[in-house]
C-alpha cells in the first residue's frame, strides 16, 4: 500500500510564506554584495572570500517523547541524514502527548537557540495553544510537522504518512482473514490519545476497513504511548473482556501484552501492532505478533532534514511526503530497518 499524498492546508499560505523568505533572502544577498564591494568601510578578507565554510543548519526536533521506540527510529534517520548534511541537531522531548504547553514552549525554545527551522512532532493537531506557537514561530523561521498530522496553515511542510492508510492496513489483514459469514470474532483495541495527531486517523482506517468483515471490536482504550500507560489499558481491557481473539495496539501495547502471554497459561489473544518498534520487530521474528504496517521511521527522519533544508532555503511544500506503508506479517522481516538497539540521542 502506497502512501496517498494529501493537502495539508498548506497551498494558500505555501506562496505568502516563500515570498516573505524570499524578500529576507534578497536584502541578505544584497547586503553581502555592499560588504563585499567595500560600501560598508571594510573589504571582506580574499581567504575568508573563498575558503570560509558556510553555516551548518540548525535544525531543533520536538517530539512528544522517544520513550516510544518508534521516535527513536525517527531519531536515527534524524541523526543520519544530518551526519551526511553537516545540519546540527537539537532533540527535544515534550513530555508525553499530554505535555501541551511543554510543548508551547519549546517552539520559543528553538527560536531562543538559534535554530534555522523547526521539525514538529505535534501533541495534537488541533490545539489552540500550539497553533497559535507554531503561527508565532512561522514567522521567524519555518515549521515543519514530522509523523504527527498537524493542522496548521503555517506549515512550511509536512513529513508523514496517512495513519488512515496504516489502520486500513491492519483492518484489510484481519478482513481478508475473516470475510462477512464467516464466524465472528472479537477483539480489543489500545490506541493513542484521542486528541492525537495520529491515533483517530489509525482508528478511522481500521474501523472502515473492517466493515465487511466478521470482526467486532468490542472494547476499546486510549492512553498516552509510554509502556507503562499502555500496559495498564491491555490489563484492563484483558480484565473486562478475558474471551478475546484479537488484540490490536500500538507497539508498546503490543509489547506490554507479550510480557503478560509469556506469564500466562491461559488462551491470550493473537497479537497485532498498529505501528513498528524494535520489541514488535522481536515479536514479529518470534511469531508472538502477527502482523504490523511498517511505514519506516527512519525514512521519516531522513525526509525531515531534507524537507528542512529546503524550507531553510525558501522552498516549501503544499503536499505530505512520506515512505510508503507495506503490511508486514510473521517472519517477513527483510525491510524492517530500525535504529540500533543501543541508541543514545543527545537531548537537550
Amino acid at each position: 500500500m502506497n502512501v496517498k499524498t494529501r493537502s495539508n492546508c498548506l497551498s494558500k499560505p505555501i506562496r505568502r510564506m516563500a515570498r516573505r523568505y524570499g524578500v529576507l533572502r534578497s536584502i541578505a544577498i544584497a547586503a553581502l554584495g555592499l560588504f563585499a564591494t567595500g560600501l560598508f568601510g571594510v573589504a571582506p578578507p580574499a581567504q575568508a572570500q573563498s575558503n570560509a565554510p558556510s553555516k551548518a543548519a540548525r535544525i531543533c526536533v520536538v517530539v512528544p517523547h522517544f520513550k516510544d521506540e518508534y521516535w527513536l527510529s525517527v531519531g536515527f534517520g534524524l541523526q543520519q541524514e544530518a551526519a551526511k548534511t553537516g545540519v546540527k541537531l537539537m532533540f527535544f522531548e515534550s513530555g508525553g502527548y499530554h505535555a501541551l504547553q511543554r510543548q508551547v514552549s519549546l517552539t520559543q525554545t528553538c527560536i531562543a537557540k538559534g535554530a534555522d527551522a523547526i521539525l514538529l512532532g505535534a501533541v495534537s493537531a488541533d490545539a489552540p495553544d500550539l497553533l497559535a506557537a507554531v503561527e508565532t514561530a512561522s514567522a521567524s523561521i519555518p515549521v515543519l510537522a514530522l509523523v504527527n498530522e498537524f493542522h496548521s496553515p503555517h506549515l512550511a511542510a509536512a513529513i508523514g504518512v496517512d495513519w488512515r492508510d496504516m489502520g486500513r492496513a491492519v483492518g484489510g489483514f484481519l478482513a481478508t482473514r475473516h470475510p462477512p459469514g464467516t464466524p465472528k470474532v472479537r477483539v480489543g483495541f489500545v490506541t493513542g490519545p484521542t486528541d492525537s495527531g495520529w491515533s483517530p486517523l489509525l482508528e478511522s482506517g481500521l474501523l472502515g476497513s473492517l466493515r465487511e468483515s466478521s470482526v467486532d471490536i468490542v472494547i476499546t482504550r486510549y492512553a498516552d504511548t509510554g509502556l507503562r500507560e499502555q500496559l495498564r489499558e491491555v490489563e484492563d481491557i484483558l480484565a473486562a473482556e478475558p474471551h478475546l481473539d484479537y488484540l490490536i495496539g500500538s507497539a508498546p501495547a503490543i509489547e506490554g501484552a507479550m510480557g503478560l502471554a509469556a506469564l500466562s497459561d491461559a488462551p491470550f489473544p493473537k497479537l497485532i501492532a498498529t505501528y513498528i518498534s524494535h520489541s514488535v520487530r522481536r515479536g514479529l521474528q518470534s511469531g508472538k505478533v502477527l502482523a504490523v504496517p511498517f511505514d519506516d521511521p527512519v525514512e521519516h527522519g531522513h525526509l525531515g532534514i531534507r524537507k528542512a533544508l529546503k524550507a531553510i532555503g525558501g522552498e516549501f511544500s503544499p503536499r505530505m511526503a512520506g515512505p510508503p506503508i507495506e503490511l508486514v506479517e510473521a517472519g517477513d522481516l527483510d525491510t524492517l530497518p530500525l535504529s540500533p538497539a543501543d541508541l543514545v540521542l543527545a537531548i537537550e
